[in-house]
């Protein structure tokens, strides 16, 4: 029995008894006019956070979903999309795909708008999912992606990168750490199920995103997630873990490398009413520019006296250098 059993175990025992401690999330949930979320489906909220971004969804995007939970998520993205089939959600556990599906009648019911026609819900698996080239504007996973090992991580984001459309987005929400972690606890396929013993630390995740060829990355929030003490977890020091709300874009890669945005910013605060570093990047008077982490290098490199860099917040909301 591998880890991928174990995890298809877990969601199973979710997804016919409902377990609200499964994921702990402080995200509120959406607050929109005439959307109405059934309980059953907050009650089966799994994620470590939100994919759903208005910004993110103009125009009536094409949306993938891989792990369907209680179909929370997949209700707020049809909420913009509003086209048959316009939202597609995977899943490689039955259960889980019946337990939304039922869900989506009731959210019929509370929602005048919602057609349940929606959303086309898919059997199938996130290392080879059932979707064609090239063909979705945004790609979402809340929790997901953290379970897998090295090699099928790697596997399943390039699957993202296959589907998704040129600059289509891949936005995630997922548990990250830090400190490393014993090989007891990685090696724990419960635990890793439950998304507490396979995150890694943000850079290694921003290298897998980049090196399957997205040129553009937006960390666009880091919040507490849980600990493992050493009371009640097979570790000798006490291990913090975060999650982090990602967008992985699929710009061609520049030809100097990726652009990561932790939300660094550049105040210039000389004599003249701007700075042009020629390269591309005006910075006004005393006004704050969002930059990726490769243009504030480059912009410190120039050794000025009248630039500020603020350190990263790992909250970007846009309106950046590239």
């Amino acid at each position: 029995m591998s880890y991928l059993d174990t995890t298809h175990d877990v969601y199973k025992e979710a997804a016919l008894s409902p377990d609200v401690g499964l994921c702990c999330t402080t995200n509120p949930i959406w607050e929109l006019p005439g959307l109405k979320i059934p309980k059953i489906m907050q009650e089966m909220n799994y994620g470590c956070g939100s994919t759903v971004h208005a910004r993110d969804l103009t125009n009536t995007p094409k949306i993938l979903y891989v792990g369907v939970g209680g179909g929370m998520e997949l209700l707020q993205f049809a909420y913009f999309s509003r086209q048959k089939d316009g939202v597609i959600g995977v899943d490689v556990v039955d259960e889980m795909l019946e337990a939304s599906a039922k869900n989506f009648v009731e959210a019929e019911v509370q929602n005048p708008w919602f057609n349940k026609e929606f959303v086309s819900l898919k059997k199938g698996d996130a290392l080879n999912l059932p979707v064609e080239d090239n063909s979705i504007d945004v790609a979402a996973q809340n929790c997901l992606f953290n379970i897998f090992k090295v090699e099928d991580l790697k596997k399943a984001i390039s699957e993202m990168y296959r589907v998704l459309k040129p600059h289509g987005k891949l936005v995630m929400s997922d548990p990250t750490c830090e400190q490393p972690m014993n090989d007891a606890l990685r090696e724990d396929e419960r635990l890793r199920a439950l998304c507490l013993s396979g995150s890694i630390p943000i850079a290694e995740y921003v290298k897998m995103l980049t090196d399957a060829g997205f040129g553009t990355i937006e960390i666009r929030a880091r919040k507490p997630y849980r600990v493992l003490d050493p009371v009640q977890y097979n570790t000798d020091e006490l291990i913090y873990i975060e999650s982090i709300e990602v967008a992985a874009i699929k710009d061609p890669m520049p030809a100097d490398g990726p652009c990561v945005f932790t939300g660094k910013a550049a105040i210039y605060y000389g004599e003249a009413d701007y700075f042009d570093d020629k390269a591309g990047h005006v910075l006004l008077k005393n006004q704050p520019l969002a930059i990726c982490d490769k243009t504030a290098n480059a912009l410190k490199n120039l050794n000025r006296n009248d630039i500020y860099f603020s350190e990263s917040t790992f909250h970007y909301d846009g309106g950046g250098c590239c």
